[in-house]
Formats: structure tokens, sequence, C-alpha cells
């Protein structure tokens, strides 16, 4: 589990326009790095709609709001179209996002065991540390506890 204070693990990987992100690139701002399990899911689709709503918010205090799930970029485009989504969603189509931050692993839902991603998020500062990681996420607020966080 990576901690507060540690830097975040640079990575590259495909947005849902086929464009490349590298978190080194983003240096100089705050980042909301925000692991989500699947596209177009009940729980996913509050926190990805939370974070829609209170993104003036986040535009105006310069924090880039990033997505990211096991999805395919073309999947993720059909997610930001359908709920208007203005934040960029990232296609870790491979895992090596999640398993860089401790997020991919063993699963359970209705007595079956599964691999995939765990909600949880990083709060980035503009030097590139993780200055506050949530690990038990609320989809319906989440997006209001960050900001009240980058506020501390």
């Amino acid at each position: 589990m990576l901690k507060e204070g540690t830097v975040a693990p640079d990575f590259t990987v495909k947005d849902a326009n086929g464009e490349t992100v590298r978190l080194k690139d983003l240096r100089g701002q705050k980042v909301v790095l925000y692991f989500y399990p699947k596209d177009d899911t009940p729980g996913c689709t509050k926190e990805a709609c939370s974070f829609r709503d209170a993104f003036a918010e986040y535009k105006k205090q310069k924090i880039k709001v990033l997505g990211v799930s096991l999805d395919s970029e073309e999947k993720h485009k059909k997610f930001a179209a359908k709920y208007k989504l203005p934040f960029t969603l990232l296609a870790d189509t491979d895992h090596a996002v999640s398993d860089a931050y401790g997020v991919y692993g063993q699963k359970k839902f209705m007595g079956r065991s599964y691999m995939g991603v765990n909600r949880m998020t990083f709060l980035i500062d503009e030097k590139g540390k993780i200055k506050k990681v949530f690990e038990k996420v609320k989809p319906e607020d989440h997006a209001s506890e960050v900001l009240r966080a980058f506020e501390i």
C-alpha cells in the first residue's frame, strides 16, 4: 500500500480518446487519481457523476481529475459521452497502473472470488507526492470529500 508523503508511481497510459497520458507530464498540477471497478455500473456511475457535478470547482482550483479502470478506451468513450463526464478516463487494460498503486487484487461478490480494481483515490500534489489516500470511498459524496482534503 502506498503511503502519504511518498512519490506517486509514474505511469504512461491511454485515455478514452487514445491520447497518451503520463503522470510526470502533470507535475506542477494537483491531481486526483481515482480508481473504480467498471464503467457504467451503479456505484461507479454515482462516483463519476459526483466528480462531474463538482467539476467546475475542481477546474477553478486547477485540480486535474483522472478516473482509472480496466475498461477499454472505447468503453470509456461511451461512458463519458453517456454521462457527459468532463474529465479524463484512463484505460488501464493491463492493470499496470492499478498494480503500481496497489488497488488491483482479489475481490468477493456474492460468494464468488475474482481479481479486479478496488475503489480507492489518491491525491497527488504539485511535486508528484501522494498527499492523501482514500481507502474507503462512498461514491455519492466522494468528490466533495476529495475537494475538502485538498484544502487542508
